[in-house]
């Protein structure tokens, strides 16, 4: 096999550039931007901002809330079954617990049920693809905890609240940050390798939009790590999975309570009827529909399949007007467009700089901000780099990690940012990395409460239904800061199992039903909603025209 060559020719030029300003940049410290800077920064060049990317919802308990388009043809699509040919007298599963996603959430949910009384033979995981393949794995930065002298709780509380521009609600992110300390106890006690000095302290950095070091971190696969202990725990648990096995659609009874759901083998095609006390949606975001045409960081099973079953049954959304593209996806070689260059890369000192060599945004700004400024360069002052295909970026000088820490400290701390880029012929310790904003995360999603119960749009909860990660909306806001998506799935998928255990001590289930589904057509008709499409999706189509381009068109 021959060996990639690295960066084209035509790199080159800039890239000197960028090593000639480099010791003048090293000794500079680029200044914050004032809140009035940010909101006219964001409201210029995020994608968000852009009214035609998005539609008013005309169906359902948000109607009438603009939600990107990719969003809307979900949400206002067919159903994917027929309720009449399917069979509810015969069912294939009676469980205590239906836990519909296999990734941190999932897992967090089946551990915490089964410690809190649930045997394991009453639970069922049942997952889109093989259990573990989530954006869980996928998270390479750490996950936050404030557990040192100089910091605490209240000050991860203001972190979050403001890098999500005040619209989380205040009684989630209470429980995300006080229950911070206890996930990273648990997963000591699991066997989670994080990154420590020689006295046994942990090693902790800076996130954007962050005022204290606080990132727990295994290397840059600090997911992968924490996903394999807990996977070890399920299975020495023996808590039974079924994978390759998605739900299409949820069960109510005529109690009207979630009562389960219907999954689709995709091997053999066939409907499976789960019958459940309590159900926990942990089905991740939306990343595989490519929002404005933006690649994606997102593994192949993320198509939004929890909040479209949830919004048919009525539950309420919040925040889905909002999207997260992080700012360093990799913008070359072609091969990984899109791919997570993690924010650890900033955190340890990379600067992000133009065609020209100059630096142009401080680089541990909160993440809208930082991509926002990205796109203004590339597309507003056309300093970014463009590439053989068309695709444009900016620099991200790791080189400077090296020079500010010593030598091997990539290979150290970023192992498989290191890997990723050496295969195509790019020394990370020598070059820097082309990269532009890519799909990240879904900030909104189903709304919760405390106790991980999915809500209605009075605030009521959902009898039977709970929802935990990414799925859910209310904890992040309108932009979520680095490292507090670990600790999402491991803090509400906790209080997902928790609280549905107790559901399950006095829940009964009376006749199944899947009359919701039939309301649900009669209300696309009588809202005049002719379509041919059907929802959830479960995987994304790339064949024929479909292929998403990899000349990012993003209509700037």
């Amino acid at each position: 096999m021959g060996e990639y060559p690295g960066y084209p020719e035509e790199f080159w030029e800039s890239i000197e550039k960028v090593e000639e300003t480099r010791e003048r940049r090293l000794k500079e410290v680029y200044r914050r931007i004032t809140p009035e800077e940010k909101e006219e920064l964001l409201r210029k060049w995020h994608p968000d901002y852009r009214p035609e990317g998005k539609r008013k919802l005309r169906i359902g308990p948000n109607k009438g809330d603009s939600v990107p388009n990719e969003v809307a043809d979900l949400l206002e699509a067919h159903a994917l079954i027929n309720p009449d040919e399917i069979s509810l007298e015969e069912v294939d599963y009676d469980v205590d617990i239906l836990i519909i996603g296999g990734g941190g959430a999932g897992a967090s949910a089946a551990l915490w049920a089964n410690y809190s009384g649930v045997p394991a033979d009453r639970i069922l995981i049942a997952t889109k693809l093989r259990f573990g393949d989530a954006n869980t794995k996928m998270a390479q930065g750490g996950i936050q905890a404030a557990d040192r002298p100089n910091d605490s709780p209240v000050l991860h509380f203001i972190d979050v609240i403001g890098g999500g521009h005040f619209a989380n609600k205040p009684e989630l992110v209470r429980a995300l940050v006080e229950d911070a300390l206890r996930i990273i106890k648990w997963h000591e006690e699991l066997g989670v390798m994080y990154d420590k000095d020689e006295e046994g302290n942990f090693i902790e950095l800076s996130g954007g939009g962050t005022c204290r070091k606080r990132l727990h971190a295994a290397k840059d696969y600090t997911g992968l790590e924490i996903m394999r202990v807990l996977m070890d725990e399920v299975l020495n648990k023996e808590i039974p999975i079924l994978e390759f096995s998605p739900a299409v659609e949820l069960l109510m009874d005529d109690k009207g309570q979630v009562a389960g759901a219907v999954l689709v083998n995709l091997e053999t095609k066939e409907y499976l009827v789960v019958r459940a006390k309590a159900t926990i949606l942990a089905t991740g975001g939306f990343g595989r529909l490519h929002i404005q045409g933006f690649p994606t960081t997102n593994h192949y099973g993320a198509t939004m399949d929890g909040v479209v079953m949830a919004y048919r049954i009525g539950a309420h959304l919040v925040d889905m007007d909002s999207v997260q593209y992080h700012p360093t996806g990799a913008a070359y070689p072609e091969q990984i467009v899109g791919q997570l260059v993690t924010e650890k890369v900033r955190g340890l000192g990379a600067q992000l700089v133009n065609a020209e060599g100059e630096q142009f945004i401080y680089p541990l700004e909160p993440r809208d901000v930082v991509a926002s400024a990205i796109i203004r360069e590339c597309y507003g002052r056309n300093k970014g780099i463009i590439t053989p295909t068309g695709m444009r970026g900016v620099w991200l000088d790791s080189p400077m990690i090296e020079i500010i820490h010593g030598e091997g400290t990539i290979k150290r701390y970023l192992a498989a940012m290191y890997r990723q880029f050496k295969r195509f012929g790019i020394d990370i310790t020598k070059e820097p990395i082309l990269v532009f904003p890519t799909l990240h995360y879904m900030n909104g999603g189903v709304e919760i409460n405390v106790y991980a119960q999915a809500l209605y749009p009075n605030g009521d909860p959902i009898p039977g239904l709970f929802a935990a990660g990414e799925v859910t909306g209310g904890v992040h806001g309108k932009n979520r800061l680095m490292g507090n998506s670990l600790l999402d799935v491991n803090v509400f998928g906790r209080r997902a199992g928790i609280s549905a255990a107790r559901h399950v001590k006095h829940a009964s289930i009376g006749k199944l039903t899947l009359n919701h589904v039939k309301r649900w057509e009669e209300m696309l008709k009588k809202e005049g909603i002719k379509t041919d499409r059907r929802a959830p999706i479960l995987l994304p189509d790339y064949r024929g025209p479909r292929v998403l381009s990899r000349a990012i068109n993003i209509g700037i």
